[in-house]
């Protein structure tokens, strides 16, 4: 994978595809960035084999179906993916069908672009995958084009990410470097100062420069039961994606705590207060929502996704049976406090573990 990084970058976005030998590119984006898309395939000029900005959330399997049709209508030899995570994720379903290369401009802190995960929603049930067709051949990351999104929508997006570290730091198949990474992509330290100035470039590059890294612990580990519940909320209650990351984390974080000490002391390094209960607080502190009651989720909703989620669940520190997981959502649901226990105490930075 190739990576360009920093404000600006994207008119370097002609010559990337010229490097690449890329010469069709369909530009693909949702309907509120459909301008961004026009702007994105004018700059490209005539390597532009059109604009679809049909792009929403969980990547229904009929919209995917319309964009694999438009790509092989327009004859494209790559998809540029101008958005988020439900932009990138449209791309890799005509990846994953057509075997054309993706090239992503990430407008959000999703992370999908650095990983070879695909996702698809059908009847209520979102399916992924790993695949490395999917995985996109380059990435240009300008934090100019994060300069719009809302405070509100950076601080999921951002926390969103961080959940992509958080559950690195335990995977089974962790590593040395992937911990490292994770742990340095942190977000509290740009966050704030983009809540604070939404026009601070710095911030919204550091922000940025963190959600590169988590979603490369995505891309490099096995996704755990956060991630699995996140994925079962979305496909069976049509949840928004980022919201319902922010709201989960803490609760199995907490859940995961006893066994995952060492995850809970860098994540507490990282942000400066002892984890889980540090993510909470970052979430309070920026105004994130905080309950699934407040995404619109019906608390008698709960025990069919808790159902559903423990009949394919994922790796995870701690084992987990469907009682467990339902308890966990009504939680989540309420907003209830969080059940720790005792967290680890952060040990120092730099010393031998």
């Amino acid at each position: 994978m190739r990576v360009l990084f920093g404000p600006g970058r994207l008119a370097e976005l002609p010559a990337e595809l010229d490097e690449l030998g890329l010469s069709r590119a369909l530009v693909v984006s949702t309907p509120g960035h459909r301008e961004l898309g026009d702007r994105v395939a004018a700059l490209i000029g005539d390597r532009a084999a059109g604009v679809h900005a049909r792009a929403v959330m969980h990547v229904p399997s009929e919209v995917a179906d319309a964009a694999v049709t438009a790509a092989r209508e327009a004859e494209a030899d790559c998809c540029v993916a101008v958005g988020g995570g439900s932009t990138v994720g449209l791309a890799k379903a005509v990846a994953l069908a057509d075997g054309l290369p993706v090239v992503a401009v990430p407008t959000t802190y999703a992370g999908s672009e650095m990983t070879p995960v695909w996702g698809t929603t059908e009847g209520g049930v979102k399916r992924t995958g790993r695949d490395p067709r999917v995985l996109p051949v380059s990435v240009v990351y300008d934090p100019e084009l994060t300069l719009t999104m809302p405070p509100e929508l950076s601080v999921v997006s951002a926390i969103n990410a961080l959940a992509h570290s958080a559950e690195a730091l335990y995977a089974p198949d962790g590593s040395p470097i992937v911990s490292v990474m994770a742990e340095e992509s942190a977000l509290a330290a740009g966050l704030p100062r983009v809540v604070k100035d939404p026009t601070d470039v710095d911030g919204r590059s550091d922000t940025l420069y963190g959600a590169w890294l988590a979603g490369a612990c995505l891309g490099a580990t096995t996704m755990g039961l956060h991630h699995k519940l996140c994925h079962t909320l979305g496909g069976a209650l049509n949840l928004p994606h980022a919201p319902t990351h922010t709201v989960v984390l803490p609760y199995v974080l907490a859940f995961n705590a006893g066994r995952a000490p060492d995850a809970m002391a860098a994540l507490g390094r990282a942000l400066g207060r002892p984890a889980p209960g540090a993510v909470r607080d970052l979430a309070v502190s920026l105004g994130a929502p905080t309950s699934l009651r407040e995404l619109g989720a019906a608390r008698e909703d709960m025990a069919g996704v808790a159902a559903t989620a423990a009949a394919s669940p994922y790796g995870n520190p701690r084992p987990t049976d469907e009682g467990q997981i339902a308890d966990l959502l009504d939680r989540a649901w309420a907003g209830a406090e969080l059940e720790t226990g005792r967290s680890p105490a952060p040990r120092r930075a730099g010393r031998a573990q």
